[in-house]
């Protein structure tokens, strides 16, 4: 795996062996001790570890995200606009990385993953 410079990757992208399942936004939920391992089809090494998230996670998440909607829904289009290009910097900023772990993942050629990156 590192001969494809995926440790520096997943380190940059702040994932380790074991990760959490989803997300609220604000947090990381995952609370089951059932894990999933997710290997690369380009040399068959294990890339990390997901915690399965319970339905109660899920509930969690949905929960938080009509709290969400319930405040963006009444933001100003500028504001949410300003939001969403925040966001695809925060994209771009990460996109070698990015690119590294989704080429890496999928067996994909890096440059079809940038160009799906770009859309």
């Amino acid at each position: 795996m590192d001969q494809f410079g995926m440790q520096e990757a997943l380190k940059t992208l702040g994932l380790a062996e074991i990760n959490k399942g989803c997300s609220t936004g604000n947090n990381w939920l995952g609370t089951t001790s059932n894990l999933i391992e997710s290997y690369s089809p380009v040399d068959g090494k294990l890339i990390g570890k997901v915690a399965v998230s319970t339905k109660e996670d899920y509930e969690a998440v949905m929960a938080a995200g009509q709290k969400a909607y319930k405040i963006w829904r009444v933001m100003p289009a500028p504001l949410r606009g300003e939001i969403v290009r925040q966001f695809g910097n925060k994209l771009r900023d990460y996109k070698e990385p990015l690119g590294k772990l989704v080429s890496y993942e999928m067996g994909n050629r890096t440059r079809k993953v940038w160009v799906r990156f770009k859309k």
